[in-house]
Formats: structure tokens, C-alpha cells, sequence
């Protein structure tokens, strides 16, 4: 058993789709298949079985995917001593961020810090907020980005930077509630709302409480799994959707959306890294980087 047939195993197993894990993992679909089945053929288990169109774990598959998942940390773990022996010159960092803070806050302060450390290697990738907390959970990425506070006894959480939500619609749909309170505006508007599990979904629906209202009583026409998504059917329908203003600015300029007056509390960008596991020095270095503000504004 290879370290290569593990984690194409587990992404396999997370995504329970051969084509969606080949696109993660830079590989073929045929290569990722053939990983798949050689592995079960080498130890006589079936590791999934097909549903319809769909791949789904067997319950010996499920069984091994805990294990799997555990010997995937601890081979990183080695690797992060090995390249602690090396220094902060050198080394790896892996790195998984919410929507909102991998394609607008980080990128920019990642090309900072590469400058600064041209040997360290940042693996980057993109889930949704309950999505990073469990990589870092697993041990699949030392350091995570979310988008607000998550309940979890394993994992360290404090915040990096602050972030504004805002409701946005088209300019006609805006005119028509003009003259209503909040909170009524909020229930006649018909919206684009972001997925289960997401930061800005979990933070709205905490506002909308504090507002008095319900996300059981909004008009929800659509539920879409990114910030682009959301913002491209609420132009299309003259709905309205919330966002971060770093997701919504260039359509605020351009005037195809406007801001609506809806009192939605700062949330905060928090960095999140397991209590328990090994730090590597790149790792560390690349969160002082961000504690230090990195000379890039908030």
C-alpha cells in the first residue's frame, strides 16, 4: 500500500465521485480508478460499490476511511519534523480556506509571504467553513481559514481579521421595498442563498435571528455552493443575496447591484489549527506572517 493509494482513497471516499477526485487530485479519472481498484485487489475488500450513477462507500470502506484519514495526518506529521530539521527556509505548509476568504482575503497575502519565503511550499485549497474545520480536524491541512466561530473542542480558534456582510439586490428590486422595515423587507424579498455549512450562511442566519426573523421565511429560489453563483442568479432573477463587500465590490461599482439597508453585525475571519498536532515551522512562520498584518490592509 503506497501513500499515493491512501489519498487518492480518501478523496475518493470524501467526494464518493471518481471524476471530481481526479480534478483535485491533478489525475486522470482512469488512473484514479485503476488506484482504486488495485487496491482492493490487493487485499480481496470492496472499498465502494456503485449506486445508481453514483460510487458509495461499503461499510468496509467506511471502516478503513477513519484509518486512513489517521495514517494520512501521521505521514504529514513526519514530514513537518523532517522539514522542521531544514529550518523556516524551507519546508510545506498546507492551507484550507472558506470561499470568501481563499478567493478574495488570502491570495494576496500568500504572494506576500512567497516573496518573503521562496522556500516554503503553501499547498492551498478551497472548502466551505465546515468543510476546513474537518480538514484540520484530520490532520489533512495544519492550518485553516473560516469565516466565523465553529463549536469544536479539538480545534483553536482566534480571529485574523474582519469582514462585512451585506445584503445586495438588483437596483429595481431595491426601489420596490424601499419603504419597508427591515425586517419585512427581508421576508418579501425573494433570495439566493449560499449552502448548509457555509461562513456566510451561518453568520446570516444569526443575524436574521437578531432581526427577528427566520430563515424558514424567506423566499429562497435558489441554493448555490459559491460566492460567484449567488451573485450571478440574483442578477439574473432580481433577487437578493448576502455576501462579503470583498465578494460584491466590483458589481457595487459597476452599478449592477446595490446595498441594501440591512443592519448585519462584523464578522470575523478566524485561523483554526488543531490543539493537539504537530506545528510545523512553516506553519508557524506563515501565521506570524498573518498576525503581523503582513503589510496588506484588513
Amino acid at each position: 500500500m503506497t501513500f499515493e493509494q491512501l489519498q487518492i482513497f480518501v478523496v475518493v471516499a470524501e467526494r464518493q465521485h471518481i471524476t471530481q477526485a481526479a480534478q483535485i487530485l491533478n489525475l486522470t479519472p482512469s488512473a484514479v480508478s485503476a488506484s482504486v481498484k488495485t487496491l482492493e485487489a490487493l487485499h480481496g475488500v470492496q472499498l465502494f460499490e456503485r449506486v445508481g450513477r453514483r460510487i458509495e462507500l461499503t461499510r468496509e470502506g467506511g471502516l478503513f476511511l477513519k484509518e486512513a484519514r489517521e495514517t494520512l495526518a501521521r505521514m504529514k506529521d513526519a514530514e513537518r519534523m523532517l522539514a522542521d530539521l531544514a529550518g523556516v527556509k524551507r519546508g510545506q505548509v498546507d492551507i484550507q480556506a472558506s470561499q470568501t476568504i481563499g478567493h478574495y482575503w488570502l491570495p494576496p497575502r500568500l504572494v506576500s509571504f512567497q516573496a518573503s519565503y521562496p522556500g516554503i511550499e503553501v499547498r492551498f485549497s478551497l472548502g466551505n467553513s465546515r468543510g476546513v474545520a474537518e480538514a484540520v480536524r484530520n490532520g489533512t491541512v495544519e492550518i485553516g481559514l473560516i469565516e466565523g466561530m465553529l463549536d469544536d473542542p479539538a480545534l483553536s480558534m482566534r480571529q485574523v481579521a474582519t469582514d462585512h456582510l451585506i445584503v445586495v439586490a438588483p437596483l429595481g428590486r431595491v426601489a420596490a421595498t424601499a419603504a419597508a422595515r427591515p425586517d419585512d423587507m427581508l421576508r418579501n424579498l425573494h433570495w439566493i442563498m449560499r449552502e448548509e455549512g457555509s461562513g456566510t450562511r451561518s453568520e446570516f442566519e444569526k443575524a436574521l435571528k437578531a432581526l427577528g426573523v427566520d430563515i424558514a421565511e424567506l423566499k429562497v429560489l435558489l441554493t448555490l455552493p459559491s460566492n460567484e453563483a449567488v451573485l450571478r442568479a440574483a442578477l439574473a432573477a432580481g433577487a437578493a443575496t448576502v455576501v462579503s463587500r470583498l465578494v460584491a465590490e466590483p458589481m457595487l461599482e459597476s452599478g449592477l447591484l446595490v446595498s441594501l439597508d440591512v443592519p448585519l453585525p462584523p464578522r470575523h475571519f478566524i485561523l483554526v489549527r488543531h490543539k493537539e498536532r504537530h506545528l510545523s515551522s512553516a506553519a508557524r512562520r506563515l501565521i506570524a506572517y498573518f498576525d503581523a498584518g503582513s503589510r496588506l490592509p484588513a
